[in-house]
């Protein structure tokens, strides 16, 4: 099997995949993609994700775009994946919590501060990006009170999920010392065997 991942090593969604692919040590062909200058919206690459979005997996000549749905895909008969039904849903529950509460506040907070001018009219909506984020990020704390990982007794493809933007999040402004319970994960996912920094 033959895996390409189109990605921009600063992005977080792409990392998520990064991640995974040295976590599970499975052989891999980066392709960096700079999203900064156009290169998602070329006609080449919008033939493979009309989106022209990253990140993009390329399996075997066929294309599966959005972070997430790579992540499922590469983590199938491994252990970042549970066997149970129950717990593979609550996988996905944490999946779509961090794109629908987490990631539209982090990430977008984040972009804003480090790639956009502070003159740009977007720094108007920061206020309400760390209201939103603070609000996951509190949501987060609170699983983790509980458990040492997401979901079950080890770290899954949720962890990582999660992880991606969370790890980042000073870079959008968000104070991680108040959450204890978060920078104990994060540590426990940085001594994970294979594990890798975003860059």
């Amino acid at each position: 099997m033959m895996i390409k991942v189109y990605g921009m090593s600063l992005s977080g969604n792409c990392y998520k995949l990064k991640l995974l692919l040295n976590l599970i040590s499975q052989e891999h062909q980066w392709i960096e993609v700079d999203i900064l200058n156009g290169e998602t919206q070329t006609p080449d690459y919008l033939k493979k994700n009309p989106n022209g979005k990253v990140p993009l997996l390329e399996i075997d000549g066929t294309y599966l775009p959005e972070s997430n749905a790579g992540l499922y895909y590469l983590s199938q008969n491994t252990p970042y994946f549970p066997t149970g039904k129950l717990e593979q849903a609550q996988v996905l529950q944490w999946m779509f919590f961090e794109q629908y509460s987490h990631e539209p506040a982090i990430a977008v907070a984040r972009f804003i501060n480090l790639f956009l001018p502070s003159d740009h009219p977007r720094r108007d909506s920061l206020p309400e990006l760390l209201k939103k984020g603070y609000q996951a990020l509190a949501v987060l704390e609170q699983q983790l009170n509980k458990t040492t990982w997401l979901v079950g007794d080890k770290p899954s493809i949720a962890d990582i999920a999660l992880y991606a933007y969370t790890h980042v999040a000073t870079d959008g402004d968000f104070e991680l010392t108040r959450f204890p319970k978060i920078n104990q994960w994060m540590t426990g996912i940085q001594q994970l065997p294979n594990y890798i920094p975003m860059v």
